[in-house]
């Protein structure tokens, strides 16, 4: 999709969630120490005075609230910091090269690719994490000075910098996930409870990308919710979109289980409610046994009454209902929701 000429930056990353990327890092080689001795009038044997080279530079990833997808790295695919520069004479050091800081979304693994090894996971607003040092600086020859060797010929040469392939991985960071079969009034309903501007059709796969939406309860507590698209059966072998974004619900703390109760499609809601159960045990048994709140939606339609009776009847637990178009259930689902979550955040450990 082209932009219009004078676009703010931001927009391409709008149209663009990018949760994924494979980077090279080259961090800056230090600079090189220098021979050289002192010549001054006056001071004929001034002696050795070769300076020191300076740092490179390093590489350094740091976690910003304001960034919210890896759209910049996956297009920009290598980042080499500056080198540090020589030393001179009359023992003047090299300047050393500037650190290239980086910015990546909260919620941003970093691997390195060969091994895969898990090296850091960046969570808080401004944390930092080095991926790549710089090279140190050589000595000059004025290191080398003794009482026996005064005009010392040596110095050394700069390190190289660290050098290295990474996997970065985005693992949305939210509260709640709503999950369910495309058209279940996932999008519909974080419209109604935040200020979230998802696209809604009434057709599958409306939403291509996770959407955030923040739920204020009017009472200094604000939840994070995930609408997470593309969950259809087999989405945890790679059908639809869901084996690309069911990692973003592995930070959540509750799930919210989104169930048709009226398909346009004839097709049955229990049998839908388990279908997606079971994509979710299937791809992690552990996401599985997360806290859910099951919700029957779209209770305007003809036959939603009748379904969810039968929902609750065979399952066999609370099952609440609601109707994003006609706002029935809104306020207690809001009030249910916030409430859940900061009992599950004080008490994780509690069963419910």
């Amino acid at each position: 999709m082209a932009l219009q000429s004078g676009a703010p930056p931001r927009t391409l990353a709008r149209i663009m969630f990018i949760d994924e990327a494979d980077i090279h890092v080259k961090a800056g080689k230090g600079g090189d120490g220098c021979t050289a001795f002192l010549r001054e009038k006056f001071r004929p044997w001034g002696g050795p005075a070769g300076g020191d080279g300076g740092r490179g530079g390093s590489i350094i990833f740091r976690a910003d609230p304001h960034t919210d997808t890896l759209l910049g790295l996956y297009r920009l695919r290598r980042i080499v910091a500056e080198v540090g520069q020589p030393g001179s004479n009359k023992n003047c050091s090299g300047k050393s090269g500037k650190d290239t800081i980086v910015k990546v979304p909260l919620g941003t693994l970093v691997k390195d690719k060969p091994t895969a090894e898990l090296l850091c996971d960046l969570t808080e607003a401004g944390q930092e994490f080095v991926v790549a040092r710089g090279g140190k600086g050589g000595r000059g020859n004025q290191h080398f000075a003794t009482s026996t060797h005064q005009t010392p010929l040596e110095h050394e040469t700069g390190t190289e910098g660290e050098e290295r392939d990474l996997h970065l991985e985005l693992k949305l960071i939210a509260d709640v996930g709503l999950i369910g079969l495309p058209n279940a009034g996932k999008s519909t309903l974080l419209s109604r409870i935040s200020s979230a501007h998802p696209k809604i059709a009434p057709y599958p796969f409306t939403t291509k990308e996770p959407q955030l939406g923040i739920v204020d309860s009017g009472q200094y507590r604000q939840v994070v919710v995930a609408d997470l698209p593309g969950l259809i059966e087999g989405a945890h072998a790679g059908a639809g979109l869901g084996d690309e974004f069911l990692r973003h619900v592995e930070r959540t703390s509750l799930l919210v289980h989104l169930v048709d109760a009226a398909p346009l499609d004839g097709s049955d809601p229990l049998a839908n409610f388990r279908l997606i159960e079971n994509e979710l045990k299937l791809y992690s048994p552990v996401l599985a046994e997360r806290p859910r709140l099951i919700v029957a939606s779209k209770l305007d339609l003809p036959g939603a009454d009748e379904n969810l009776e039968r929902l609750r009847k065979e399952l066999d637990c609370e099952v609440l209902s609601l109707s994003a178009a006609t706002n029935q259930g809104i306020k207690e689902f809001i009030q249910r929701l916030i409430r859940w979550v900061f009992e599950l955040k004080t008490a994780p450990k509690q069963g419910w």
